[in-house]
């Protein structure tokens, strides 16, 4: 599985393969034209109100991470499952606009797709 992360606001790169756009809002600033996306996968973005509470406080960052995990445990399946088959098969790589690159919801989602990836390939 080949997943990283990116801004949506660092320039496309070759290398970047299959991009997806994970933010619920569209990040200011972006023209879609210009995103060059794949996909936006508005309904795997934590809720408004996670997010809101969150408002990426560090101090909230393990809170936050175990509420956006039991919000994905909820989220769209499909979704989930068609970003883990991109992931096994090339480069995806999971775009998002927030600043913080190391505490945002495209790290627990990344971590999310990685470890219910193990869980599945373990029960195989």
């Amino acid at each position: 599985m080949d997943i990283q992360l990116k801004r949506i606001y660092d320039d496309a790169t070759q290398h970047d393969g299959y991009r997806a756009l994970v933010d619920g809002m569209w990040p200011r600033g972006i023209a879609k034209r210009d995103a060059k996306l794949d996909e936006w996968y508005k309904t795997l973005a934590p809720s408004k109100e996670l997010r809101q509470w969150f408002g990426h406080d560090r101090e909230r960052w393990q809170a936050f991470r175990k509420a956006y995990r039991s919000e994905l445990a909820e989220a769209d399946t499909a979704a989930l499952e068609e970003l883990r088959e991109i992931a096994r098969q090339r480069q995806l790589t999971l775009l998002f606009g927030a600043k913080d690159i190391e505490c945002n919801h495209a790290v627990v989602l990344k971590e999310y797709l990685e470890t219910c990836d193990d869980r599945q390939e373990k029960k195989r």
